[in-house]
């Protein structure tokens, strides 16, 4: 018997950087359960992550005294990823090679291994999901006035593409 949509919504992983590219650092990160439930941690720059991109800062709205302020220690943030992952063993990302990057940056500054893989959100996705996935989107952000580039509420959106894309296309099967 096949399950449906809702028993297997994919836990989503999503972070926010200081920039793109070399010297880049994770900032935020979000996750959304597979029980559509989301949370997300700042994470407290170590004194040698210097590189800070003004453009990146305009995409999260996260300047870098907020996140002094405000963000958790690396291991801390660390710990709480295999805490909440570790049992499940996995976690999706729509972009693999930077998230997989600040992740591993992370768990190096941390001095841990992470206890959960993460993998491309795309290789759940059939050619139909893929085709219907920019615009459904769209529209899930319109409808549910989702604040961008936040890594929490981005996780979340991933998800709910995810289910709505599988809905649209799974109900024209049945």
């Amino acid at each position: 018997m096949r399950k449906s949509v809702s028993e297997t919504l994919p836990t989503v992983l999503d972070i926010e950087a200081s920039g793109f590219g070399r010297g880049s650092y994770p900032i935020e990160v979000g996750i959304a359960r597979a029980d559509g439930s989301c949370c997300a941690f700042l994470i407290q720059p170590l004194e040698e992550w210097t590189h800070w991109d003004p453009k990146a800062e305009l995409l999260h709205g996260i300047s870098r005294d907020r996140l002094q302020r405000e963000g958790y220690p690396v291991r801390q943030v660390a710990h709480w990823l295999n805490d909440e992952l570790r049992e499940i063993g996995k976690a999706y990302s729509d972009s693999w090679g930077y998230d997989n990057t600040w992740l591993s940056l992370l768990f190096h500054h941390a001095g841990m291994l992470p206890r959960f893989r993460l993998e491309a959100l795309r290789i759940l996705l059939s050619e139909e999901q893929q085709a219907l996935w920019s615009n459904t989107k769209e529209a899930v952000i319109a409808e549910r006035g989702i604040h961008r580039h936040r890594a929490g509420e981005d996780a979340r959106l991933l998800q709910l593409t995810y289910q709505r894309t599988f809905m649209l296309t799974e109900g024209n099967k049945r």
